[in-house]
């Protein structure tokens, strides 16, 4: 297989590593020849953000609001099989961005649109890009949808005000004030680097979030039913009646149901940050493979462990009477639950800026590919994208189907089929022909992401058809 070598803007700039030569410190399990000059970029971009911040920044890019329904498809899976299952994917997505690196290394180029130019023209382009946008654009919505629909219960409750009566608590006006004075002026930072201390506190959040759902197992024990909860959210004595409990319990390690098909592919979402991976390499301090490799190891390995603890214990203190969205299991009365209701809202709002900045790379990079940095078109980029997901948060009631489809086609081409297409076009043939075993590798991959894709869709369009509830994800 020839290698395609479209021009980027014109002629490669003089002195560009050779492809060979960069292959050299790239590919596995071959260093960098004596002597030889590590492969450069075309960027010329000297990064300055720490391996801790990335790992915040790159950390907080793969968890998404679908944690708050692992516990509830390990109820459908088993506890063996949801952690058998997690490890898989976790390894999986490694594995990708893996892929994504090496063809970065490969032709010195560290965007994404820009490797889908490289590997299949101006088509490949376009097609990353629209890729990009479209599911960080359903993520955004995601997160402002959590805000719209918890944030006037939470300020309610503290205010003992009722958030229906009272026209300043309306979700549509609270996540207009949360755009215009949190995001915004996050969203305009020019580096994503800077995110790292909000990445952080995101992340901070989320622990204690787990923390508080660990807590709740001990002191609930065998906890309610979800339906028997209203009944119980006025008792305030701290023990529970014995009919309140869940006479079911008992935990499962391996199942196999209906339910389990809608949400494999939910946990197979839940390590989607591949858009985010190459402008947090970009801005890395010291750039390497094996550098930035290793903050998506890191990040990658503390999620799964995260997950894999909040599905458990969520799990094992509701066992199958667990539903999608775990918080609503609890009393709303809990003065530790509200806190942990605030702690989610303000994580994922210090996520949207970070998930904003891939969807401003690719529409610069597709329509001012040429152009220097200009402020304005920067600020401009940014004001667009955050009043058209505003207004699709606000006009349009529901939007799960959109989100599914978005979910269902966009997740599994950036995780599996668009690295493993980089891959297979941007690898010389004379170094890794297409029959070695690392092509293979990548061909087989690629192929998982097309069974995920057509097993999302299919189970989806069935359920539309049977008009079944469908579990809303990352």
């Amino acid at each position: 297989m020839e290698l395609q070598d479209p021009k980027m803007n014109g002629a490669l700039p003089a002195g560009a590593v050779g492809y060979r030569q960069e292959l050299e410190g790239f590919l596995p399990g071959q260093g960098a020849a004596p002597g030889r000059k590590p492969a450069q970029f075309m960027d010329q971009f000297e990064g300055k953000t720490s391996f801790g911040m990335s790992v915040f920044n790159l950390s907080n890019a793969i968890m998404g609001s679908g944690i708050l329904g692992l516990a509830y498809a390990m109820a459908h899976t088993g506890i063996l099989f949801f952690l058998a299952l997690l490890l898989c994917i976790a390894l999986l997505s490694s594995y990708s961005i893996h892929l994504l690196l090496i063809c970065a290394g490969v032709v010195g180029i560290r965007a994404y649109e820009q490797l889908g130019q490289r590997a299949l023209g101006p088509a490949g382009k376009l097609v990353v890009a629209m890729v990009i946008c479209l599911h960080n654009v359903g993520a955004m919505s995601s997160y402002l949808f959590i805000i719209k629909s918890e944030l006037p219960l939470v300020i309610g409750t503290f205010l003992d005000k009722d958030p229906e009566e009272d026209w300043y608590l309306t979700g549509n006006l609270l996540i207009i004030i949360v755009t215009v004075f949190i995001i915004l002026p996050l969203a305009l930072m020019r580096h994503l680097g800077y995110l790292g201390y909000t990445s952080g506190l995101s992340l901070t959040c989320m622990v204690f979030f787990l923390i508080s759902v660990i807590y709740k197992k001990f002191e609930l024990g065998c906890a309610i039913r979800h339906n028997e909860t209203a009944e119980l959210q006025s008792d305030h004595s701290p023990a529970l009646p014995p009919e309140g409990f869940n006479r079911s319990c008992e935990a499962r390690m391996f199942t196999v149901d209906s339910q389990m098909f809608y949400t494999v592919p939910i946990m197979a979402f839940a390590f989607v940050c591949h858009p985010e991976v190459l402008p947090i390499y970009t801005e890395l301090c010291r750039p390497s493979k094996h550098r930035m490799q290793a903050v998506a190891n890191v990040s990658i390995g503390a999620m799964f462990i995260m997950y894999g603890l909040t599905a458990t214990f969520g799990y094992l203190t509701f066992y199958s009477s667990v539903e999608a969205e775990m918080l609503h299991m609890y009393s709303k009365k809990d003065l530790l639950i509200l806190c942990v209701r605030l702690a989610v809202l303000l994580a994922v709002t210090l996520t949207v800026p970070v998930v904003l900045f891939p969807i401003r790379r690719a529409l610069q990079q597709l329509l001012f590919p040429s152009k220097a940095f200009s402020w304005p078109r920067h600020v401009a980029i940014a004001l667009i994208i955050l009043v058209l997901v505003n207004v699709l948060v606000i006009c349009v009631p529901t939007i799960q189907d959109i989100f599914g489809v978005i979910g269902s086609t966009s997740a599994p081409s950036l995780i599996f089929i668009l690295p493993s297409i980089f891959y297979l076009r941007i690898v010389p043939s004379e170094i890794e022909p297409l029959y070695s075993w690392p092509k293979i590798q990548a061909m087989c991959f690629g192929g998982l992401g097309v069974l995920f894709m057509a097993i999302s869709l299919g189970f989806m369009f069935t359920n539309w058809a049977t008009g079944k509830n469908r579990v809303s994800g990352h």
